[in-house]
């Protein structure tokens, strides 16, 4: 999927492009809930307290106007409709997974998982830095 026609030519870097399809405080978090498995509307709903069906609504159809999410409707009575994550929209999951151990780490104390990194691990920040 290419460019969602969002802000063409506008974009300073990728982070500003990728934030404009996660900006917001729900789209995130439907990202989270929608990793765990696909889930009806109603399921999202309870998921993310606070959030109204409105701001669901819209959220998910620009989501799914931006690849990110898929909707599946199921020709049944009552009517059913799952969302689910597209492959696109499983790859800016996996590349949100860092901000939230950073988030874990630096916000809430969570000391992180054997193995994963921690803030005072020596890693270069910039490509090619000692």
């Amino acid at each position: 999927m290419g460019t969602t026609g969002r802000r063409p030519g506008a974009y300073v870097c990728g982070i500003d492009a990728a934030m404009d399809l996660i900006g917001g405080k729900w789209k995130v978090l439907i990202l989270w809930a929608l990793n765990e498995r696909p889930r009806r509307f109603g399921e999202l709903r309870r998921e993310l307290p606070g959030v109204t069906e409105k701001v669901l609504a819209s959220h998910l159809r620009e989501m799914e106007g931006d690849g990110l999410v898929h909707r599946e409707a199921y020709d049944e009575v009552p009517p059913r409709v799952e969302y689910s994550l597209t492959p696109r929209g499983v790859s800016l999951n996996e590349a949100l997974e860092p901000l939230g151990a950073w988030g874990r780490a630096n916000v809430l104390g969570v000391s992180p998982a054997p193995g994963q990194m921690r803030e005072d691990d020596d890693v270069p920040l910039v490509s090619g830095a000692a």
